[in-house]
């Protein structure tokens, strides 16, 4: 089975004010080949762009069955996959266990749409290591990471942290570019 590798970052300039710039982006790794993409929206959330990061890099997809390596540090995307929140809220007709709507049920409804056929794997990264690899707050998160994670090695997750970094780098790139 092929393995692909996303990774993925959202952004927010504003978050939750009335305007605000948002940008997502995301890298595709495949047998040493990347691909990357990035966009963003006026007047959105850090978590919508998170989702929208990934559902990006999903559609860009050529094909179903594959074992896909998702990287993000948001604990909003990964939790609900690894924790499985979805199948409740689908369950629950898309309400929360307190009964409140869904918030982003457009997008989480499209996520699993394109995930339906693949093998998704999720990792929670965290967002903002020093580029230093040698820096020892990067040796501290690679303990943590390997903890929750299972078993990855040094330079793995160095590559990992940097990939993360320019997805980040895109995002913001992205939503630099919105017109206020």
């Amino acid at each position: 089975m092929k393995t692909v590798n996303i990774y993925t970052d959202g952004a927010c300039s504003g978050n939750q004010n009335e305007k605000n710039k948002g940008g997502w982006g995301c890298v595709l790794e495949y047998n040493g080949r990347e691909k990357e993409l990035s966009g963003g929206e006026a007047d959105t959330t850090n978590n919508r762009m998170e989702l929208t990061a990934l559902i990006e890099g999903l559609s860009a997809l050529k094909e179903k069955g594959l074992a896909l390596r998702i990287f993000s540090d948001s604990s909003y995307l990964v939790n609900c996959f690894k924790n499985r929140w979805y199948v409740n809220w689908q369950r629950n007709g898309w309400k929360t266990a307190s009964k409140a709507p869904v918030e982003n049920q457009d997008l989480w409804m499209k996520l699993i749409d394109l995930l339906d056929g693949q093998h998704p794997s999720f990792f929670l990264v965290k967002g903002h290591l020093p580029k230093d690899p040698d820096d020892a707050r990067v040796e501290k998160e690679f303990k943590r990471f390997t903890d929750h994670n299972g078993p990855f090695d040094l330079d793995e997750f160095r590559s990992v942290c940097a990939y993360n970094r320019r997805c980040d780098e895109l995002a913001t790139e992205a939503a630099a570019k919105i017109e206020d």
